[in-house]
């Protein structure tokens, strides 16, 4: 999507009030959603990427999600396949079972975040506008790269909140 996608604008509770160009969304600190999917390989490895350095937000950063923000009239839904499919360069993927909804707030930063996690099981062919870098890791090498990489602050408050929701249900598996 470009600066000059539409989004829709949404208050505290994720009720849209409004729509505005995503480069107005970010300068103005305009709460919008966005959808954060885990893609796990056949291994069971999770897709790890850096970040371009023209992306508008967190350019050149690791993150361990792919996705990103929901489209003017688009539900959660709709946008992590369709993001999951662009980021990761495939068709026909799974749909991405949702997790978990969460509010990201930093300073002027905000938006409602929606975490999925999806079976990739396809070869991938990452957009090159989008990454710059990838792997697929295993949660112990994700772990122990957590402080050594700079990483994309609202993917490392979605991973957190990943491993409470997992370890809240009693579950070791993603």
């Amino acid at each position: 999507m470009s600066a000059d996608e539409i989004l829709d604008i949404v208050d505290e509770q994720d009720r849209v009030i409004g729509r505005a160009p995503r480069g107005e969304a970010y300068a103005k600190g305009l709460r919008h959603r966005c959808a954060f999917i885990l893609a796990r390989d056949a291994e069971d490895r999770i897709f790890v990427h850096r970040r371009t350095a023209a992306k508008l937000v967190f350019p050149s950063l690791y993150d361990m999600f792919v996705g990103g923000v929901v489209g003017a009239g688009e539900t959660y839904d709709e946008a992590a396949l369709r993001e999951a499919e662009e980021e990761l360069g495939v068709s026909g993927l799974p749909r991405p079972e949702r997790l978990f909804t969460f509010l990201y707030e930093d300073g002027p930063r905000t938006w409602w975040s929606a975490v999925y996690q999806v079976r990739c099981e396809l070869p991938v062919s990452p957009q090159e506008s989008e990454v710059a870098w990838h792997a697929f890791l295993t949660e112990e090498e994700l772990t122990a790269r957590l402080t050594e990489w700079e990483w994309v602050p609202d993917g490392l408050e979605g991973y957190r909140r990943l491993l409470e929701w997992r370890a809240g249900r009693g579950a070791n598996t993603p």
